[in-house]
């Protein structure tokens, strides 16, 4: 049997040393490359084509979102697992909706992670199986059954992403640059995006994004 190869997306180049270590214990698990960037992450999918990619959200410029959604749009058979602080159930639905396979925090044990890999691994093209830690899997759960919604829903991917960029303070020609769009074109979605969630002010739209858990409170 050949080796799983994982690529392994985190901005920390120390946590990612970490995440190799514990990877490449579990016999046949071998890392073929890592990046710490979302152009970086396309990048070395489209060379190594990993049978599992494991990735942050939280990238500089760009995040996990936007690697994702470039990377299942170049192969929509990826496997993308991912790994992240994040523990809202918004953001969880988000990467789902983006064309991730798992979703497991890094609060979580790390028998989760590798569980959650081998799941991925195992899931045949096509298939809606879906790995999630516990605490995510619990916090979806709860939110869903609480009827509870979240503004973020409304958006695609993309444009959570937007949202996201905004909430960190990026200007319209940063965010243009990160996502190799044009200035004009980042105008239009922060306007659909305020249109969608029914604000008028970019200090609402942090709000929203600070209440979906989609950036940290300071």
């Amino acid at each position: 049997m050949s080796d799983l190869s994982i690529l392994l997306v985190d901005d920390h180049p120390i946590v990612r040393e970490g995440y190799r270590r514990l990877l490449e214990r579990w016999p046949g698990y071998r890392v073929v490359a890592e990046a710490g960037d979302a152009a970086a992450a396309y990048e070395a999918y489209r060379k190594f084509r990993p049978d599992v990619t494991v990735m942050d959200l939280a990238l500089p410029g760009a995040g996990g979102l936007e690697a994702l959604r470039h990377i299942r749009q170049w192969d929509k058979r990826a496997r993308v697992l991912i790994f992240s602080m994040h523990t809202g159930a918004a953001f969880a639905l988000k990467a789902f909706e983006a064309g991730a396979m798992g979703y497991v925090t890094k609060n979580s044990d790390a028998d989760e992670l590798l569980r959650a890999v081998a799941c991925i691994a195992a899931a045949t093209p096509g298939s809606t199986r879906m790995a999630l830690s516990n605490d995510i899997a619990l916090e979806v759960a709860a939110e869903r059954l609480a009827g509870k919604t979240s503004p973020v829903d409304r958006l695609a991917p993309r444009e959570t992403e937007i949202l996201r960029l905004v909430a960190t303070g990026m200007t319209t020609q940063a965010i243009a640059d990160a996502l190799c769009l044009s200035p004009k074109t980042v105008q239009n979605y922060t306007y659909q995006i305020k249109a969608k969630l029914g604000v008028e002010t970019d200090a609402l739209l942090v709000w929203t994004a600070l209440r979906a858990g989609l950036v940290a409170w300071a």
